[in-house]
């Protein structure tokens, strides 16, 4: 991954240190462990922060910053992570992850009304409930780990391709001319 353009998006600790609200753990935000941008911070950060977000939780931001100083993930990356599940996806996850549960219990998943009303969903939240955390259990595993995986497996293409890049500049220039078209 470009560390360059994970930089310029996430904010600077002494930044958040100086917020009146943060105050009371600005010891904690100020962690140098915590800002890492390197391939494990960043894998770990998908891990939590994808967790976190399919996880019908509240606090969600909270949680994936437990989580990232528990595994010494990148603690911005953990919980911007978390707003994948935002006010506009958020029914639409809940709801995969609800029939996903469904279908590993094996009972039928049951359809929303065509009106569909908070009060709706409060009578039925005992018969949702199980489905609900099982699917979002799963979903909020499976999506971590491969988010984690596939963050792994691009950092590490990432730095070969610069090996290469690099030793091929190193060759051009032994030989005294310029790389040829098509060669990085």
């Amino acid at each position: 991954m470009p560390r360059r353009l994970l930089q310029r998006y996430l904010p600077h600790p002494e930044t958040l240190r100086r917020q009146r609200s943060l105050r009371f753990m600005s010891h904690w935000i100020g962690n140098p462990a915590l800002w890492v941008l390197s391939r494990r911070s960043v894998a770990n950060a998908f891990l939590v922060g994808l967790f976190c977000a399919l996880l019908p939780i509240p606090f969600q931001m909270a949680s994936a910053a437990l989580g990232a100083w528990a595994l010494r993930a990148n603690l911005p990356l953990s919980v911007a992570l978390v707003w994948i599940t935002n006010p506009l996806t958020m029914p639409l996850i809940f709801y995969a992850n609800y029939r996903l549960g469904a279908w590993l219990l094996d009972a039928p998943a049951r359809q929303a009304p065509d009106g569909l009303s908070t009060r709706w969903i409060a009578d039925q939240m005992l018969d949702i409930l199980p489905a609900l955390a099982l699917g979002s259990l799963v979903a909020a595993v499976v999506c971590g780990l491969t988010g984690s995986l596939v963050i792994r497996l691009l950092w590490r293409w990432q730095v070969v391709r610069s090996w290469r890049r690099r030793a091929a500049r190193r060759r051009h220039k032994r030989r005294g001319g310029p790389p040829e078209i098509g060669e990085p």
